[in-house]
């Protein structure tokens, strides 16, 4: 179950990501910089620091650039805790 939600999680903010990048090469309304942190933090992370390389968005803020790598890390803990929790 953990593994479906973090493969959905992931694929919608790498979406998220490329649909604000398409919005702001053609100038329309975009997604807030709040929703694409959000999406990363509930556990897709993974997807939005792909996201922001393969798009070339947000790579130069230090929200995203710092923020994503440090998500991944600390949902690795996560699971490696929860890991450790159910099956002792």
């Amino acid at each position: 179950m953990l593994v479906v939600y973090m493969a959905v999680i992931n694929v919608l903010t790498f979406a998220a990501f490329g649909m604000d990048k398409r919005a702001a090469v053609h100038n329309r309304w975009r997604t807030r910089e709040s929703t694409l942190l959000g999406l990363s933090a509930v556990g897709g992370a993974c997807g939005g620091l792909i996201g922001m390389y393969v798009f070339h968005h947000k790579t130069k803020k230090p929200a995203f650039a710092i923020c994503l790598p440090a998500m991944i890390v600390i949902h690795v803990l996560l699971i490696l805790a929860f890991y450790n929790l159910v099956f002792r």
